[in-house]
């Protein structure tokens, strides 16, 4: 039972890729071994009875071709008209993305998966069509020949002598759901041919005559075939893994795909691809970048790139690596890698020249262990496998004339060789020819360090000559008298060019390697700094300001309106903004979340590219769009660079994510803050309010009662009074507090005498002190204050009442003020039974905060924090505290004001 039990992470991986294909449309695809087996009638029969089980079914694009009897197989179907695009003088017949989109079927039938759409369509090819139906929930239906497989490519033109320029990526046919093979024998199909059934008997001709012989149609079926019966391996594979019917696969299999300079890079990948797909592998491209490569004219670098993206295109991790040996380099990241295969091109030197200089193959057979190294023959003579020195020329010469200035470099040179002539003439009596020789080594590395290689050679070939011309016998002259000179001139000639080539590379590679640290600190750089800025637009300012440094490029951070609408972030742009970027491309990229514009899939002709802002959490979705135009397009077209970016995208995006889940959070607080606010008003006021109502609908109700007597009646009346009485002030203080929390409430500062406003407060609690002793002692000395009268006997009034409240009959209350350095400390303490134990003084001015959660007493809890309020509005501050010997006090600080009070001369009589 244990040796069948699936593996957790398989059941998983398998769970997971259940759940991506079930939010994404199911690809069919009708595969055929070339064209006229019959995929379109196929696709059509099959179609015509999905219809007739109620499936909702669309024909978006089929190609007839002139047959009857698959025009007939289209009665009945919906069909969406075509997308007529104007191109070169004619009108053509499209697939119509949109009106799909629109149309939004459960199946849609799109012939031609390899086709490519005119210009003025969204996508350059169809198979990007389909991948958009399939990203909108929409089942696509379609039809390709085993030729138009990109990894096939070189295969078939082996095989037919016919280079097909419809590629499909072999990733699109592995993503798809079900593949159905339509297969004919060669016989059967050549006769539908000679029965014009696939083409016109004019074209049918010329086809029997070269494409359509037996030995390719042969040879295209066995690939058909053969490439299915991969998928059902593959299928097999994944069933026998869930079900635990048996161990995989030895996952150890990798293979590495390395690029040279001279090799043939599309063939190479295409051979990776198809090893890898073969041993089911993952593999990687790798480009070493090496002195020499760096200083290739640009038409030369941009094929190595387009290498690299074509890999990324078929599946591959690509790579690029720096250093001096290529050779090297491949070794330490294929142990790195754990790779298990190496592919590389036949080696471009023979005789003589391989000797002197191994080539990578010969490199990586001498020292590698435990790999298999495949060399592969290119399928093409190139002009740089016949002769690279003639390539590489004929690149330079082919390339534009370049900006930077050279020259000086030259003439620095020739006149620091002038100069070390000239020390040592004047000191050749004082050194011999051995120490001449090494000035002019010196004179030739200090060249090479500044100017690089080219000026350093000329230094080399200047410093022979004029070691001849000056110091070897006869002087003056090119002739030399003594043989052994010429071991001299051989010496100092190599081990000046050895000093050139060593110091160049060096200065090249540290130039490299300082290109990747700034990028690096960069990276850095932006991630503290966004990780320390608050506020979308903050952060837009920041990431326009590092990515536009990072790649010498305009940048633009757009951010979508609460309406997802994408447009420029509100705040200050940077000087490095970027302020032309097509919107309408932003907005596709945020609703699709996928890159477009330059260097990607989807409208690659646009000036800039555009990349997605993705949050981690789907709940948060699509943050924005990172727009970016480089001065240089190769700053991201190389897939290092295009990762690169790719990276500052991903920190880009964390800081957007914060800022929103931060600005959510915040609003979420004040929310809950609200709630638990109005809940605990609502459970003060239902509490306090219950009470006095029953007393009052209570006494109400006795009051009918006609044989009560005055006295009974009067006594009934005044508890209906008090209660009232109590509402009211519940009522009152909530208003009182909402007013002095929202900032409604204008202080009317007026000359007051403490004294006189005690009195006030008094008189106004008389009635629930009535039973307690209340002392008042003011000092006499004390100055006016500056205060609002009216909320400062409210204070007062407050304190008092919430004495009443909480200590039995018969507590003393004193009142005093005194007079302090800058302020008057007003005091209210009692000797009854204090503060209960639990309870924190301070946390009695909160709002909602009683100081006995149950009892007889009443309260919403609001007297302490509108006195607390009222005391700071006048720049005041209250307090509580416990009496030792029993009882509370509650002081109350007021500031005093420099000014006096102007007081009025009293008229003589």
């Amino acid at each position: 039972m244990n040796e069948r039990r699936p593996d957790p992470d398989a059941l998983l991986a398998h769970v997971q890729r259940e759940e991506a294909r079930a939010l994404r449309g199911r690809l069919k695809i009708f595969f055929g071994g070339t064209a006229g087996v019959g995929k379109t009638y196929a696709m059509l029969a099959a179609a015509q009875r999905k219809k007739a089980e109620g499936v909702d079914v669309v024909v978006g694009y089929v190609e007839v071709h002139g047959r009857a009897e698959t025009e007939r197989l289209l009665e009945g179907l919906d069909g969406l008209p075509p997308l007529m695009l104007a191109y070169g003088g004619s009108t053509l017949r499209e697939f119509d993305l949109d009106a799909a989109l629109a149309r939004k079927p459960q199946l849609i039938l799109v012939d031609e998966l390899a086709h490519t759409n005119a210009v003025g369509a969204r996508h350059e090819k169809r198979w990007q069509d389909i991948q958009e139906l399939r990203d909108a929930g929409i089942d696509v239906w379609t039809t390709v020949n085993v030729q138009h497989l990109e990894s096939l490519n070189d295969v078939v033109a082996s095989i037919t002598s016919v280079r097909m320029q419809e590629t499909v990526p072999d990733t699109v046919f592995e993503s798809a759901d079900e593949v159905e093979l339509i297969d004919l024998s060669p016989e059967d199909l050549l006769q539908r041919l000679r029965e014009g059934k696939v083409y016109v008997p004019e074209r049918a001709r010329i086809a029997l005559e070269n494409f359509f012989r037996r030995g390719n149609l042969i040879a295209l079926r066995e690939l058909a075939l053969r490439k299915t019966a991969e998928r059902v391996d593959a299928a097999m594979d994944r069933y026998r893994t869930t079900e635990g019917i048996a161990q995989p696969w030895a996952a150890g299999e990798r293979v590495l795909v390395g690029v040279g300079p001279h090799s043939d890079g599309a063939t190479l990948v295409r051979a990776g691809k198809r090893l890898a797909a073969a041993l089911h592998a993952s593999w990687i491209v790798v480009y070493v970048e090496t002195p020499d490569l760096i200083r290739l004219p640009d038409a030369e670098r941009n094929r190595r790139i387009a290498w690299l993206r074509f890999a990324e295109q078929l599946g591959a991790e690509t790579v690029t690596l720096g250093g001096h040996n290529a050779g090297q380099e491949l070794l330490n990241y294929a142990r790195t890698r754990n790779v298990t295969r190496v592919l590389l091109g036949e080696p471009s030197r023979s005789g003589l020249a391989r000797l002197l200089r191994p080539s990578t193959v010969d490199y990586l057979l001498r020292r590698i262990k435990g790999v298999d190294v495949t060399v592969v023959k290119t399928t093409e003579a190139t002009v740089a496998a016949r002769n690279p020195f003639l390539a590489r020329s004929a690149a330079y010469l082919a390339a534009p004339p370049s900006a930077k200035r050279r020259w000086p470099g030259y003439v620095v040179a020739i006149v620091s060789v002038a100069l070390a002539t000239a020390i040592a003439w004047f000191a050749r009596a004082l050194i011999n020819d051995l120490n001449i020789v090494m000035l002019y080594l010196v004179t030739i590395a200090l060249v090479a360090l500044r100017f690089g290689r080219g000026p350093s050679v000329a230094a080399s070939a200047a410093s022979v000559l004029t070691f001849n011309f000056f110091f070897v016998e006869p002087l003056f002259t090119l002739d030399v008298a003594d043989g052994q000179y010429l071991i001299t001139f051989g010496v100092l000639m190599l081990v000046g060019l050895l000093i050139s080539w060593l110091t160049s590379s060096v200065r090249m590679q540290a130039r490299v390697a300082g290109h990747r640290e700034r990028r690096t600190a960069l990276l850095y750089a932006m991630a503290r700094e966004l990780a320390a800025t608050r506020g979308r637009e903050s952060i837009a300012r920041v990431a326009v300001r590092h990515v536009g440094e990072s790649f010498e490029a305009q940048v633009v951070v757009l951010l979508p309106d609460a309406q997802r609408k994408i447009g420029y972030p509100s705040g200050t742009p940077e000087p490095a903004s970027l302020h032309a970027a097509d919107l309408s491309i932003a907005q596709w990229v945020l609703d699709h979340g996928v890159a477009a514009g330059m260097g990607t899939d989807t409208l690659p002709g646009a000036a800039a590219r555009y990349l997605p802002l993705t949050a981690s959490e789907e709940k948060v979705g699509q943050l924005g769009v990172l727009a970016v135009l480089p001065v240089n397009p190769r700053r991201i077209m190389l897939p290092e660079q295009a990762h690169l970016l790719e990276t500052f995208a991903v920190q880009i995006s964390l800081a957007l994510e914060r800022a929103v889940l931060s600005e959510r959070a915040q609003s979420a607080a004040v929310h809950a803050e609200s709630e638990s606010v109005r809940n605990s008003l609502l459970a003060a006021i239902s509490h306090d309010m219950r009470t006095p109502l029953a007393v009052i609908s209570g006494a109400a109700s006795a009051l009918l009662d006609v044989e009560l007597k005055p006295p009974q009646r009067t006594e009934l009346a005044r508890s209906i009074v008090d209660e009232a009485t109590q509402m009211t002030q519940v009522v009152a203080n909530v208003l009182d507090m909402t007013r002095l929390e929202s900032g409604r409430v204008a202080l009317r500062e007026e000359w007051i005498s403490l004294e006189e406003v005690a009195a006030s407060a008094l008189r106004r609690a008389q009635p629930r002190l009535a039973d307690r002793p209340v002392q008042l002692d003011i000092d006499r000395n004390l100055p006016l204050l500056k205060a609002d009268p009216v909320l400062l006997e409210q204070l007062l009034v407050n304190l008092l009442d919430n004495v009443a409240r909480h200590t039995p009959p018969a507590t003393s209350v004193s009142i005093r003020a005194r007079r302090g350095f800058e302020e008057i400390e007003l005091t209210v303490a009692d000797d009854g039974p204090g503060f209960p134990p639990d309870v924190d003084p301070d946390a009695l001015f909160d709002k909602f905060q009683r100081g006995r959660t149950e009892g007889a007493q009443g309260g919403v809890g609001l007297g302490l924090a509108i006195c607390r309020a009222i005391a700071r509005a006048h720049g005041g501050e209250i307090r509580a505290e416990r009496i030792p010997a029993g009882g509370a006090l509650f002081t109350v600080t007021l500031p005093l004001t420099e000014e006096e009070p102007m007081v009025p001369e009293e008229e003589e009589s």
